[in-house]
């Protein structure tokens, strides 16, 4: 009899335990596609917590919330005084973060000594305790370090107190990568920064996409849910609906965003009564983004929709005329992933791996982070022929069924256990 292959799953968050960030999407999807490929899976992170740092709220106790079939060991993430939400800030991620880490990585390290598991694959510093003592045990380590923000600061003047800031989180996810017998970039364009950043040769990176379960996806917004929330939300069948999807959060770009449509209205591109801003998220900024929108008097075309469960946000891509995301800095981008598997045109950045989904002028417009006018003349573009934008939303509906599906990335990572266990 063949020996089911056990592995650990080592991550801070997961969804729906802590909220459904990009982090949270990825642990959970990974976790669902082990399970259901017989791989005896054991996921170790935090408790549950009432989570408000991400998109939606957390719900769902542990687990069994994911897939019955996994088991599950939690670690204490205790935050320090000052430090903010867990996991939101970058006092708290240099701080609580790693030693949680610490002691997630010595709780896969117990399984591994006693011969539990055969390998162990962990998100950021999560596994530092694992990597640590990694020469004591057979276990491979394999480590996705996700968006790798805290090698890099978007806002010019904060650049030197925001990596002064990181410092021990960066020294925490360096050990982790010392140790790592294979390293994951979530996407081609990001691997020259995991090769210079966490200083990892080429043989051990492996490219390996955050991906998404299409058909889950695909159920979560039957027919009529579209009309549903444009009715909601007071917007006409024929306004063009601009969709943006993020943590309000000054990275994410949305004050660019609020001044490329204004300039868009001011300029005359798109009547004043033709598109709706649609901004699902909430977050510390979005307070400075409602006082932007209203001075910039297009208050009147958006749409603050705030936190929302899975249905009411794929309701909101199926609503969309256009996705926007005008993000400073990024990893991999699991939103603009969805908007293009919704069949919608994109307008992004070129930040972190974005261009490895969205292909300038097939299925949508890049531009540089941080370019007002860029965005302007890229939305006058895409809103001046809706008709065009249909090809785009198809094309990009391919683009992601050929590579970005859990059909694909899951092969890819059995691929990646079983030559690290054969080796």
């Amino acid at each position: 009899m063949i020996r089911r292959l056990r592995v650990a799953i080592v991550a801070r968050s997961v969804a729906p335990i802590h909220g459904v960030g990009g982090l949270e999407r990825s642990v959970f999807d990974l976790l669902k596609y082990l399970a259901s490929h017989d791989v005896d899976v054991t996921l170790i992170t935090r408790p549950a917590v009432r989570s408000r740092s991400s998109v939606h709220g957390g719900t769902g106790s542990g687990s069994a919330a994911i897939d019955p079939r996994i088991a599950s060991v939690f670690v204490p993430y205790r935050t320090f005084p000052f430090a903010g939400r867990r996991g939101t800030t970058v006092i708290d991620r240099s701080t609580a973060y790693p030693l949680f880490g610490m002691r997630a990585g010595r709780t896969a390290l117990d399984l591994a000594r006693t011969g539990q598991i055969d390998l162990v694959h962990g998100f950021g510093a999560s596994v530092l305790g694992y990597a640590r003592k990694r020469r004591e045990v057979r276990a491979p380590l394999v480590l996705n370090p996700q968006g790798m923000e805290e090698f890099g600061a978007t806002d010019p003047a904060r650049a030197r107190l925001k990596r002064t800031a990181y410092l021990p989180l960066r020294k925490a996810v360096l050990a982790c990568a010392a140790a790592a017998d294979r390293v994951i970039a979530t996407d081609r364009a990001l691997e020259p920064a995991v090769r210079q950043h966490l200083r990892v040769s080429g043989d051990r990176i492996r490219v390996i996409p955050n991906a998404l379960d299409l058909p889950s996806l695909d159920s979560l917004a039957p027919p009529g849910s579209a009309d549903a929330v444009r009715t909601s939300a007071g917007i006409g069948p024929h306004e063009c609906v601009v969709l943006s999807v993020g943590r309000l959060e000054a990275n994410k770009g949305f004050l660019f965003l609020a001044s490329a449509l204004a300039a868009l209205r001011d300029h005359g591109s798109a009547s004043p009564g033709a598109w709706r801003w649609v901004i699902v998220g909430d977050g510390p900024q979005r307070a400075r983004i409602e006082q932007q929108v209203a001075a910039s008097g297009i208050s009147p075309n958006v749409v603050f929709a705030g936190r929302v469960d899975d249905r009411e946000l794929h309701a909101w891509y199926e609503a969309a005329t256009l996705f926007v995301h005008p993000t400073l800095y990024e990893g991999s981008s699991l939103v603009t992933l969805e908007a293009m598997a919704h069949r919608r045109a994109v307008i992004a950045t070129t930040a972190g791996g974005i261009p490895d989904k969205v292909q300038h002028g097939v299925s949508g417009w890049l531009v540089p982070p941080g370019d007002a006018a860029a965005l302007t003349g890229a939305l006058s573009g895409a809103l001046s022929d809706p008709r065009r934008l249909v090809g785009m939303g198809a094309a990009g509906r391919a683009i992601v069924e050929a590579r970005f599906s859990w059909d694909a990335a899951g092969a890819a990572t059995m691929r990646m256990y079983d030559e690290l266990l054969k080796g």
